[in-house]
């Protein structure tokens, strides 16, 4: 995979589940991911409930800007199945997304806190655990 400026984005979104829909939110979730990993760009996507406060927390690797565009595209009604069961609290960005992504980001979250982190340094381990022992 080549790596380019903005390469890689983490998406880390807080959503808020709920009440009554917890059980409707983890069937979507579910869904969601299935669609992914068969059909969309991201490099990673976990999800991870925090049921006892109805938060749930996603998170998503990107390679660059460009899958990102590609997955708002592709996964629309998959976004919007996991949406009728929670509203979406923050969004944090680890990387550099482009001019469009950062513009549709600000688009989305007017009245939503988004906050873009820089990248620093870092490396991914793809595949597992390392050989180092």
């Amino acid at each position: 995979m080549p790596i380019t400026p903005d390469a890689p984005i983490l998406f880390h979104n807080t959503m808020r589940v709920w009440e009554g829909h917890w059980e409707g939110f983890r069937l979507a979730a579910e869904s969601a991911v299935r669609f992914t990993e068969d059909r969309a760009p991201q490099i990673m996507v976990e999800f991870f409930s925090d049921e006892a406060n109805m938060r749930a927390h996603s998170f998503q690797l990107y390679a660059d800007s460009d899958s990102i565009r590609t997955h708002w595209r592709i996964s629309s009604e998959h976004i919007g199945d996991v949406m009728e069961h929670c509203s979406v609290e923050r969004l944090d960005v680890y990387g550099r997304p482009d001019a469009g992504v950062t513009a549709s980001l600000e688009a989305f979250g007017r009245d939503l806190p988004i906050s873009i982190h820089p990248r620093i340094s870092g490396f991914t381990r793809l595949g597992g655990t390392s050989d180092l022992t």
